[in-house]
């Protein structure tokens, strides 16, 4: 009982992880953040857009090219697993988004609502299988009219795309996971390989040596 509450608790933290991931996708336009929170065969109904999730992230990622600024924020994230390998999960959203529209000019929006999405579980990893995005509040704002560096003033640095954005920086110095971990062993074994090799070679050299004298 307690290795299945434990376990439940590893696969919560995973689940959060992915949600905050996409955040950070759609944030940092960053495409690998993005394509990581979906599996390929994905389902997406996002507002204008529903079909498969591939479909969707090729439209955020020509929305990216457009210098947008969005800001995400997750909340009460609710996990109720259906089984070893599926859950159900409702999140709460605020998203500040402002971008050209199809004829340039800007516009400021702020929508809240949830993500209501199907979680799988494969070979360890979990995904979103399906979502739905769910709208209860959307407010048109209107944006400021000075650039952002007038705008933010001292208050540096500003936050920036990928790979500019100083979180990727950060990044860097993290724990190495365990994929690092896994080319590192199997670098370790290469290399102790090919030194037992080495080894091995010399050690018949010598032998040679002995044997001729």
């Amino acid at each position: 009982m307690e290795q299945t509450k434990i376990a439940q608790l590893i696969d919560r933290e995973a689940i959060r992880d992915c949600l905050y991931r996409y955040c950070r996708g759609i944030d940092r336009a960053d495409e690998a953040a993005l394509r990581s929170a979906y599996w390929p065969d994905a389902h997406d109904n996002h507002g204008a857009y529903c079909g498969p999730a591939e479909g969707f992230i090729e439209f955020a990622l020509g929305v990216f090219k457009t210098g947008p600024r969005n800001i995400h924020q997750i909340t009460n994230i609710l996990i109720e697993f259906i089984s070893s390998a599926e859950a159900a999960v409702e999140s709460y959203f605020t998203a500040l988004q402002r971008a050209p529209d199809k004829d340039g000019d800007v516009r400021q929006t702020l929508l809240c609502g949830r993500y209501c999405d199907l979680f799988h579980k494969r070979e360890g990893e979990w995904r979103i299988a399906e979502r739905t995005v769910v709208y209860d509040w959307i407010e048109e704002q209107i944006p400021p009219a000075i650039v952002e560096a007038e705008r933010f003033g001292p208050r540096r640095p500003i936050g920036a795309p990928h790979p500019d954005d100083p979180v990727y920086k950060l990044g860097k110095r993290r724990i190495p996971s365990r994929h690092d971990s896994s080319e590192a062993s199997n670098d370790t074994a290469a290399s102790a390989e090919e030194n037992q090799g080495h080894d091995n070679f010399a050690m018949l050299q010598r032998s040679r040596r002995k044997t001729a004298r």
